[in-house]
């Protein structure tokens, strides 16, 4: 029996399965079996290649965060990108008219945001159906999801159950954080498993619960402490530990061929967004600012912070944009977008704005940011540094790549000369 059968067995019993107090702990289990098979599935697929990249799908990450448009066959993705970037992408009536990943780049507050345009996908695109491989692939690699429906075909086709579906397959979540539970595989002493809080829903006997998933997965030996009350599905997760948590906005297109009741009934779904590309509605120009930029840049969390040296006035010109999904917002993340020698050079920092209880304020390098402060780093004097532990071995590395970089210098001279 292969993968795929398998996988429909486990899914047929769990559906004829009621759920009670009975029958927790066996669902619990093909719920892990279930996951197990579906990772056993991916690795197969990924391993049928050359190892690398996709012929087209192989984009270099730009700008200060990518978010990636994954939807069905002809609901507007090319022209919604067009719209965003200014990208002139191939848009027509007929279905899958986009082969290949394609890249642009939206300008908005100061930022540039990747916007990649994927080919549609269909239903089953997780287990490998048309390129369903490649175009997951690229979102898990993106900083957001932006997905885009037919707002026309929405209320028969449920489309956006369908594609929630396949990207959990895969262990794509949307619009979740990662469950706060340590898990540490060891070779020997058995298995520990405490918590903090009551654990509700992982049935009577939470640690039996937890020792029949581990079971599945063969690990005799870790040790598990969850500090908030997690579900079979999270206990999961964390075993696996392969999962992605992106933030997700829905975009519905096309709502000008529909009735007011259906676009404010949409339009109350969470995490959502309705308008139309062909009418600009919720959707302007790449130059203008709308509703779905603004929500984009929302859920991205990005924070423009302006730089400022002493004594003089800050650069509002080019903001350093950081990102709650990439590195953070804190004083911290703003020293490694700028220079790595600022960060072991740093004493504290002055910030003025929304962040700061009063202007200025003397802050440490773990201070969060909000959009719009103005920064001014501190870096240690020369007295400060020479107190510092590492000082004598940092001086001798500068002392080593000088003397390198001179002899290196020397040798290419006298090679010339020779020459």
């Amino acid at each position: 029996m292969g993968v795929m059968e398998k996988i429909k067995e486990i899914e047929a019993e769990m559906a004829r399965t009621q759920k009670n107090k009975a029958t927790n702990y066996h669902l619990g289990t093909l719920k892990a079996k279930l996951a197990k098979l579906r990772n056993e599935l991916l690795i197969e697929q990924g391993g049928g290649g050359s190892g690398g990249p996709s012929e087209g799908f192989d984009v270099a990450r730009l700008g200060d965060a990518r978010v990636a448009l994954i939807g069905f066959p002809s609901v507007g993705k090319s022209t919604l990108q067009c719209k965003l970037t200014g990208t002139e992408s191939e848009a027509a009536a007929y279905e899958f008219t986009t082969l290949t990943c394609i890249p642009g780049t939206m300008h908005y507050k100061g930022s540039k945001v990747q916007v990649l345009d994927l080919p549609g996908i269909i239903e089953g695109a997780a287990h490998g159906k048309g390129r369903g491989k490649e175009v997951i692939a690229c979102a898990r690699n993106a900083d957001a999801i932006l997905i885009v429906l037919d707002a026309g075909k929405e209320g028969l086709n449920r489309h956006r159950e369908i594609l929630e579906t396949e990207l959990e397959t895969v262990g794509i979540r949307l619009n979740q954080r990662p469950p706060d539970v340590t898990f540490n595989k060891k070779s020997t002493g058995g298995v520990r498993f405490s918590s903090t809080v009551p654990l509700t829903k992982l049935g009577p006997d939470p640690e039996k619960m937890a020792l029949q998933i581990m079971r599945e997965y063969r690990i005799s030996s870790a040790d598990l402490l969850a500090r908030e009350d997690i579900t079979v599905d999270q206990l999961v997760d964390v075993i696996v530990g392969n999962r992605v948590y992106k933030p997700a906005c829905y975009f519905y297109n096309k709502i000008d061929t529909i009735t007011i009741e259906e676009v404010d009934q949409l339009a109350r779904m969470p995490h959502s967004l309705v308008g139309s590309v062909h009418k600009r509605f919720n959707v302007g120009e790449p130059d203008e600012d709308d509703a779905l930029k603004a929500m984009i840049w929302r859920y991205l969390g990005l924070t423009r912070i302006y730089t400022k040296r002493k004594g003089q006035h800050p650069d509002l010109a080019e903001p350093v944009v950081l990102s709650a999904v990439r590195k953070g917002t804190t004083v911290l993340s703003l020293c490694q977008n700028i220079s790595t020698q600022m960060l072991r050079d740093f004493n504290f920092a002055m910030v003025w704005g929304k962040s700061a209880k009063h202007n200025p304020q003397r802050c440490g390098i773990n201070h969060p940011l909000e959009d719009e402060d103005v920064v001014q780093i501190v870096t240690k004097t020369n007295s400060q540094q020479r107190q510092d532990k590492n000082y004598q071995a940092m001086v001798q590395g500068f002392s080593d790549k000088y003397h390198k970089k001179k002899a290196e210098a020397r040798k290419k001279k006298q090679g010339k000369l020779r020459g």
